[in-house]
């Protein structure tokens, strides 16, 4: 008998939750074939089987967070080599996943498909060719639960995952056609005539006869109780629950209000517009954000830091790594434009566009959603006027700008319409105070509202 136990997944890592088991008791699986997709508040990383062997138990289901060391599957036996350590497997994992932009998922499965087919026939084999359908644990709870096949239903994602809204949407179209093609039918109720002795019991006969002509001449339809959803959470949306609780449970949130005057900015982004769709890059406001931040962050040191509970010390960081906050199907993820000081607009855009379509895709490696040293938070990408961001710990702030809209006004004794972005500075008041911010916030207006030696950078 044969154990794997979770391997080190790096980057301080220390559980994972096991999203999808690829093989089942009494398969048999060869050497490096995709096992178990377990995923971190970082990534999902597709685990590959150790060796070539006959599954005896899974010990730890899909759904559940598993412990460093802790043992996921037993092996009856090894049909071919040693089954390596749990150090290797991770040197293993952490070679792929340095792979220049590939994923660790990707790389993995580039792996597996390496590997020359079994040569031990066995009555699993169509059940393991079977195509492997991407849902989360409580989609596919659910899908059970009504008796929904994931593999009909359609998805909405462009990489082809299983969605919650789509399988409730499969759920109402064929609950649709089950009612259209099983129409209730009209019941009419026939009421008795009256007897023929009617003559000695005339009063009785005349009331039997005017309550039955009150009867309704169909029954009414049955009404429908609409049932309560329970939806566990699981996976990214546990992961994130789990941060956003430890951050506003341990870091005294202070926020301050504040809008600039981003007509110039506007102005600037519409000029280089052009010139970066020749170099094939998009050119959203972002960039240039990022740009007009790393010299407030340089300037105001304390806002580009880290604070160590532990140790209660502030750590000011150095380099300027810019988390930028992305919805995804599946929640907030917030990969990392790293170095965000050594890269032109150019490279800006063209980072962010791989970093936003790689977090929408759950393709990102660890580094690219690891170590940010400041977060930005872009509410208007979503329509949001404004709102207040928590910090993203160990962090000391995050800067949500809001959507840009134009207003009157007053400018020198007269009214003047300009397009103005609200701003909203969430603070560790622990290690910054209320002082520091209106000058961050004041340099940073200053910046926007004068952007144009960004031009500079344009090369």
């Amino acid at each position: 008998m044969r154990e794997f136990k979770l391997p080190d997944l790096g980057e301080g890592m220390h559980e994972a939750e096991i999203r999808r088991w690829l093989v089942n008791p009494g398969d048999l699986v060869k050497q490096d074939q995709p096992m178990v997709e377990v995923e971190t508040d970082k990534a999902v990383i597709e685990i590959p089987a150790p060796f070539a062997g006959q599954v005896a138990a899974i010990l730890v289901p899909e759904g559940t967070m598993a412990k460093q060391g802790e043992v996921l599957i037993t092996f009856d036996s090894a049909i071919d080599g040693e089954m390596p350590t749990t150090s290797s497997v991770s040197q293993m994992m952490t070679r792929e996943t340095a792979t220049a932009g590939t994923s660790p998922t990707q790389s993995l499965a580039a792996t597996a498909t390496q590997v020359v087919d079994p040569v031990v026939a066995t009555p699993n084999t169509a059940s393991m060719a079977r195509h492997r359908v991407q849902a989360a644990p409580a989609v596919r709870k659910h899908a059970f639960e009504l008796g929904i096949d994931l593999e009909q239903v359609p998805s909405s994602q462009p990489s082809g995952r299983i969605t919650m809204e789509d399988v409730q949407n499969y759920a109402s179209r064929m609950k649709a056609a089950t009612l259209t093609a099983v129409a209730p039918a009209t019941t009419v109720v026939h009421t008795p005539q009256p007897p023929t002795t009617a003559q000695t019991n005339g009063a009785s006969a005349t009331a039997s006869t005017a309550s039955a002509a009150t009867l309704p001449t169909s029954m009414p339809p049955t009404t429908t109780l609409a049932m309560d959803e329970r939806q566990a959470l699981t996976g990214l949306r546990r992961r994130i629950a789990e941060r956003m609780e430890h951050a506003w449970r341990t870091i005294p949130h202070a926020v301050t209000f504040d809008e600039v005057d981003a007509t110039e900015l506007v102005a600037l982004r519409q000029a280089l517009k052009p010139t970066a769709e020749q170099r094939g890059v998009r050119l959203t406001y972002i960039p240039l954000l990022v740009k007009l931040l790393i010299p407030v962050l340089k300037e105001i040191s304390i806002f580009n830091a880290h604070f160590d509970e532990e140790r209660r010390e502030i750590v000011y960081k150095r380099s300027y790594h810019i988390g930028i906050a992305t919805d995804t199907p599946e929640g907030l993820l917030v990969p990392v434009l790293r170095n965000a000081d050594q890269l032109n607009l150019v490279q800006l855009a063209q980072q962010l566009e791989h970093l936003v379509e790689g977090a929408k895709r759950r393709a990102l490696t660890l580094p690219e959603l690891s170590g940010s040293t400041f977060t930005l938070n872009n509410i208007g990408s979503f329509g949001g006027g404004s709102g207040m961001p928590i910090i993203n710990a160990p962090e000391v702030a995050i800067l949500a700008v809001g959507r840009l809209q134009e207003k009157a006004i007053v400018r020198n004794c007269s009214v003047t319409i300009r397009t103005m972005m609200p701003l909203t500075l969430s603070f560790d008041h622990r290690v910054i105070d209320g002082a520091a911010t209106g000058r961050f916030l004041g340099r940073f207006k200053e910046l926007v509202e004068h952007p144009q030696r960004l031009m500079l950078d344009m090369v």
